[in-house]
């Protein structure tokens, strides 16, 4: 980004950032502790020890939300920050409310009686454990080395529901990719990525088009996550096509592998 580009961004985001988006732009480009973001962090994190208080701002429930949980661990790891206390009082949350098989729902019913996007009205009766987004907390767990009860129970759920197919929609793709990149099993992570990499491959998952309209994840949405898909690409040729579509300030580079790629729709 050019400097007229950060400055045009930094007022952006003091006219309109709550002060935890304030605090990690300045953690990110101007040099400001990290401690002041976990600070703002720490305000959306509840008694019971999971985040809420619209921490992920498509609802606004001040009770904990699993997703919530997900956006602080995502906060965290982009604070470059381990070994923090609010993350295994989190888990403790995690664990009492996870269903008999160990994951946790997209969503609890509490989040009905605040105002949210529709997409997020769920049933009132106890709501099933889901991959998303029960993969995406598990996997960032195991980035961040934390060693915890609900963190055994969550990754076999993942592991089963991997195993039994995965499908090809981009909102159960992130957070299974997420799993598995930080998966100690390393052979069978490996092989699940293989799997997918060869599935979004076939025609019609992924948006060629650069003009594609509806719901779909265009190509740049990758760029806030470029290690996202570099297994991915180190295993199929079927990105390089697709790679050189990209404007040349989306395309990255890691570790000699392509880092990012167009999203599969939705």
């Amino acid at each position: 980004m050019s400097p007229d580009q950060i400055s045009a961004a930094r007022t952006f985001v003091l006219c309109n950032g709550r002060l935890l988006e304030r605090r990690m732009f300045a953690f990110h480009f101007d040099g400001g502790p990290a401690r002041a973001a976990i600070s703002a962090l720490a305000a959306f994190q509840n008694p019971d020890g999971g985040f809420g208080a619209g921490l992920e701002p498509d609802k606004r429930d001040p009770a904990s939300q699993p997703v919530d949980v997900q956006f602080a661990l995502e906060i965290l790891d982009a604070l470059e920050v381990r070994n923090e206390p609010m993350i295994l009082r989190a888990c403790e949350w995690l664990s009492s409310i996870s269903a008999g098989d160990g994951g946790v729902p997209f969503a609890l019913p509490s989040v009905n009686a605040a105002p949210h996007a529709p997409w997020w009205t769920v049933g009132e009766a106890a709501p099933a454990a889901q991959i998303n987004p029960t993969a995406a907390i598990a996997g960032l767990l195991l980035k961040h080395g934390v060693v915890h009860p609900w963190l055994e129970q969550a990754s076999a759920f993942c592991w089963r529901s991997i195993e039994a197919g995965v499908r090809a929609e981009f909102h159960d793709l992130m957070p299974i990719i997420g799993f598995l990149q930080h998966a100690a099993d390393r052979a069978r992570a490996d092989a699940a990525l293989a799997e997918i990499a060869d599935m979004i491959a076939a025609p019609g998952v992924v948006a060629l088009e650069t003009d594609a309209q509806g719901y779909v994840h265009k190509p740049l949405e990758w760029a806030p996550r470029p290690a996202v898909f570099a297994e991915l690409c180190s295993m199929t040729e079927f990105w390089m096509p697709i790679w050189k579509l990209l404007p040349t300030a989306s395309r990255r580079m890691a570790d000699g592998r392509f880092s990012g790629s167009p999203s599969a729709r939705a």
